[in-house]
């Protein structure tokens, strides 16, 4: 299974009672010991195709849920230093608004102009459905709506394919994995999926106190946890 880093928001902050948030510095750190022990960040795209190539060595996926605005301002930047790529998941029936879904500080979400310009300096834009429920309490029809309807305005908006899912909160059924696979996608990322595959792909959170032995222990941790193919 490939080595994904799962990020949200990246700002300065007073409070974070989800562990949400990594602040600007500590983000630039841990992408300066990526750089260091010679791993490049990328989106999961270009990370899984590589991995069908035999060509993934030394890369390491990145990615952010929600979309949240500072993703564009203070996130990108230090991406684009380094040349590394990433993924953000995009909550469709939010775009320009907030993270109404949870109950911590209220954090702006990316406007359709700032999806537009990551997408143009080379982010792949996916889809974290169009509400961020929680997909198991949905009946059929909302979920084939969740699915559908998000990457139908992504689509639209970045004026170009939408092949990734991320499953909010990382709740994912077998149904809601047989949804995603249904629907077109081409993988999907969770969190601690009971069964890892393309469509319920791990991922390795990391938080505002990982710096070298966190970020390190949890690459040792990823490796010995999860050794066979996608």
């Amino acid at each position: 299974m490939p080595l994904v880093l799962m990020y949200h928001s990246v700002d300065h902050f007073d409070e974070d009672p989800h562990l949400v948030t990594v602040s600007p510095a500590r983000f630039a750190r841990q992408m300066a010991w990526l750089r260091a022990k010679e791993l490049r960040g990328v989106g999961m795209r270009e990370y899984l195709d590589a991995h069908t190539a035999g060509r993934a060595r030394g890369l390491v996926g990145l990615t952010f849920d929600d979309g949240y605005a500072d993703f564009a301002t203070r996130a990108l930047p230090v991406l684009l230093r380094y040349g590394f790529g990433a993924t953000v998941f995009v909550v469709t029936g939010r775009i320009g608004t907030y993270n109404a879904w949870d109950d911590g500080p209220r954090k702006p979400l990316m406007t359709a102009d700032q999806i537009r310009t990551v997408a143009d300096a080379g982010i792949e834009v996916a889809s974290h459905g169009r509400h961020h429920v929680s997909l198991p309490g949905t009946d059929d029809t909302e979920l084939r709506e969740e699915l559908e309807e998000s990457r139908a305005a992504l689509e639209e908006l970045v004026e170009g394919p939408v092949t990734g899912f991320a499953y909010p909160y990382g709740h994912a059924t077998p149904r809601e994995v047989a949804a995603v696979r249904a629907a077109g996608y081409d993988y999907a990322c969770d969190i601690s999926p009971d069964e890892p595959q393309r469509h319920a792909l791990p991922r390795t959170y990391v938080g505002d106190r990982d710096g070298p032995l966190r970020l390190r222990a949890k690459v040792v941790r990823h490796e010995l946890r999860h050794r066979s193919r996608v």
